[in-house]
């Protein structure tokens, strides 16, 4: 017989936010607690599809059920991570921009120019119309960074590139402190909030290049 499959155990990491500049301790709450949603979908999902699974095959009259819980799962799923990467990177008295000599700002340097290019393209990426997510990716293959916009939490990754910065650009990090036409207000406290030793352990922890595509 079948054995069932294990559990994942999926938690709400906590997070204490308090005192960000720009960003409020209400908002902060707010968004907490629609990540704590995030959380909870993800492990109730799992643990449907693992029961459809747990005599080895989806019966027919599950396959339409089978379909949905999956198709819901990736947006609750990286709805969690994306959630995740972005309180992360956060912290009280956090710096506006990484150090001189840092990883990160070397590492936009070689794929940007300059640091202040990277940062210019990063905030037009977050000042694209619509609701998602702004994130600059590392290539692994060829160390190169390249920001993207995201649309649904699970739409227009680049497959195999790591995220190294996430910002939340849904209306909900930012409605309660500031209007949909202040979006570049709130990116510019985002920036001012980052936890760039964080961003750094992001970039060392990507494998090297491992060869040089041609782009």
């Amino acid at each position: 017989m079948q054995m069932p499959l294990p559990a994942r155990k999926f938690e709400a990491k906590p997070y204490d936010l308090h005192g960000l500049h720009g960003i409020s301790d209400k908002t902060l709450a707010v968004h907490i607690k629609l990540y704590e949603g995030y959380v909870a979908e993800t492990k109730e999902l799992t643990s449907r599809i693992r029961d459809m699974l747990v005599d080895g095959k989806v019966h027919h009259e599950e396959v339409h059920s089978y379909s949905e819980f999956n198709r819901r799962l990736a947006f609750e799923y990286n709805g969690m991570l994306l959630h995740e990467y972005y309180f992360d990177a956060l912290m009280q008295g956090g710096s506006k921009e990484p150090a001189a000599t840092s990883a990160f700002r070397r590492a936009t340097e070689e794929s940007f120019g300059t640091y202040e290019t990277w940062k210019m393209d990063y905030v037009s990426v977050g000042m694209m119309r619509g609701v998602g997510w702004a994130i600059c990716y590392l290539n692994p293959y060829s160390g190169k960074l390249s920001n993207h916009w995201i649309t649904l939490h699970e739409v227009g990754h680049v497959a195999g590139f790591t995220p190294v910065l996430v910002m939340d650009a849904w209306e909900h990090a930012f409605i309660l402190d500031y209007s949909p036409a202040e979006r570049g207000t709130y990116i510019d406290a985002f920036l001012e909030n980052i936890n760039w030793r964080e961003v750094e352990h992001r970039l060392n922890r990507t494998v090297a290049p491992i060869s040089t595509p041609p782009w």
